[in-house]
């Protein structure tokens, strides 16, 4: 197939905030850009009236397509304003997260469950078999999972979009005095009944203390809490629909608490959770659900950002004037993996950049499980957060039942799990916290990086622990880094100790 002849589609989000593009050639998705990582201005929102050009040509020139014409725009926001004249469409917002979980699924049959905060209805249930979906009818509810969680972090005094503070609290605790909400929330007949009082009780245990023993167990209490309720509704649906597949779409979904709930729940054989499932996901449902032509799309890789070759790197090093290693691919890796034995941090820059909101290992910063300090070092040196915050960590996939209880897989860091030896990882486990994120590094090409593979598994060799901290590449309060010029800024601008760009080693 030729440019000429190729049909570009191109999906857009972003009216509130983390603008993003996505762009299908004929029908598959070929790339996708957030507007931040571009512009390095976090969660950069649509200017009214306008594109967001600089991803929007970020992520043509990354499909391949950079002077090819785009046939059709979609979104899924009333408020983006699309080019004069161009062929456009628009979706119902919930449609477009419906579609993102389904078409990047790889199931041929799914049920759908939609939580959003955004929306007049909340939550929003669908099928999608081969490529279609319905809207399911269901009982009208006047309280969401999304925006009660929301409305609950308010509570605790944190902003709008900070609700993973309240996710952060809560995995300090048990949850086991969830029952303590059981009479003013509960889920009735299909939807959540809510009573007024339910605020009260937040307020009145919280001003019970304020050490952070005491606001974790009330946050874990909400939580599970509201996760029991999440599976009932999950019940509901696979009894309704006989789906052995579930999907989820929303901003519930960042939350991997209530990801790893409804999984472990056994309530459907898989759930899925697509690698953005919040609103600058719906750009790629929305340019889908457009583009499709009636097939299930099937797993996409979360690497579909730009890239930079050697020469690329090359010439940002030498313009930066900086001294540099370059290494055959062996050498570089086994660098890094004694850095990280000494328990330095090291800046992990390779391949497309990730397009979902967690680092996957081409954007990353490293740092070993094991050394003692490195909490401190990522929360009060690099991340400039609270103490008691954790961080997920990353592990070949055949590898990981040997180190964790939890599901065969987890490629998108969607997932939490339980260490089997909770002692040994001690240093990045807070107090109170049982589980922790875990992103399971896929064998295939499809979400996999042989390089980031070989990595953790020499540093199993040298450690016994083929196990590593894995969080996002970034210095305080901006968007992960894109371009080899971000990640040298951020590695001279924070405590990284070491850098590591394709085959090049950077060290201070």
């Amino acid at each position: 197939m030729t440019a000429a002849n190729a049909e570009i589609v191109v999906g857009l989000s972003g009216v509130r905030q983390n603008a993003a593009v996505a762009v299908t050639v004929n029908g598959h998705v070929r790339a996708v850009c957030e507007q931040e990582r571009v512009t390095r201005v976090r969660n950069a929102a649509l200017v009214p009236g306008t594109l967001p050009m600089e991803a929007l040509e970020t992520a043509l020139q990354a499909a391949g397509s950079p002077s090819t014409p785009i046939a059709t725009f979609a979104a899924a926001e009333s408020a983006i304003a699309f080019p004069a004249g161009a062929n456009a469409v628009r979706l119902d917002h919930h449609r477009a997260h419906a579609a993102t979980a389904h078409y990047l699924s790889g199931a041929s049959e799914t049920a759908i469950l939609v939580c959003d905060r955004h929306s007049a209805e909340p939550d929003t249930r669908w099928t999608g078999s081969a490529g279609r979906l319905t809207r399911l009818e269901w009982p009208s509810a006047a309280h969401g999972f999304a925006p009660l969680f929301s409305d609950c972090a308010s509570l605790f005094g944190f902003p709008p979009g900070q609700e993973h503070e309240l996710e952060a609290l809560a995995r300090l605790d048990t949850g086991a005095d969830a029952d303590r909400f059981a009479e003013v929330i509960a889920y009735r007949d299909g939807a959540l009944s809510v009573s007024p009082g339910w605020r009260q009780v937040v307020q009145e245990w919280l001003a019970g203390g304020t050490q952070l023993r005491h606001r974790a167990r009330v946050a874990a209490a909400f939580q599970h809490h509201l996760g029991g309720m999440l599976v009932q509704m999950a019940a509901d649906l696979r009894q309704r629909t006989g789906a052995r597949h579930l999907c989820v779409g929303g901003g519930l979904f960042f939350n991997t608490y209530f990801n790893t709930v409804l999984r472990q729940s056994g309530t459907f054989d898989e759930v899925f959770v697509p690698p953005n499932p919040g609103n600058a996901g719906t750009a790629v449902g929305a340019a889908l659900d457009v583009a499709g032509d009636g097939r299930a799309t099937g797993l996409m890789s979360p690497f579909l950002g730009p890239e930079f070759d050697t020469e690329a790197i090359k010439r940002t090093l030498d313009n930066c004037k900086l001294s540099y290693e370059c290494l055959d691919e062996g050498d570089a890796i086994a660098t890094a993996v004694r850095a990280l034995a000494r328990g330095h941090l090291v800046g992990w820059f390779q391949g497309r950049m990730e397009w979902g909101h967690r680092a996957l290992g081409h954007r990353s910063i490293l740092a070993s499980p094991l050394s003692p300090y490195v909490l401190d070092n990522l929360n009060v040196f690099l991340k400039h957060r609270q103490r008691h915050r954790a961080y997920g960590v990353s592990v070949p996939v055949e590898r990981a039942a040997e180190c964790f209880d939890g599901p065969p897989a987890s490629p998108y860091m969607e997932f939490e799990f339980t260490p089997k030896d909770p002692d040994r990882l001690r240093p990045i486990m807070p107090e109170g916290t049982k589980a922790i994120r875990v992103q399971t590094i896929p064998a295939t090409e499809l979400g996999g990086s042989p390089r980031t593979r070989r990595l953790h598994e020499q540093f199993g060799e040298v450690t016994g622990l083929p196990v590593l901290v894995n969080t996002s590449f970034n210095g305080f309060s901006e968007p992960m880094v894109c371009s080899p010029r971000d990640a040298i800024r951020v590695f001279f601008g924070t405590g990284l100790d070491l850098l590591v760009m394709d085959r090049f080693v950077i060290r201070k």
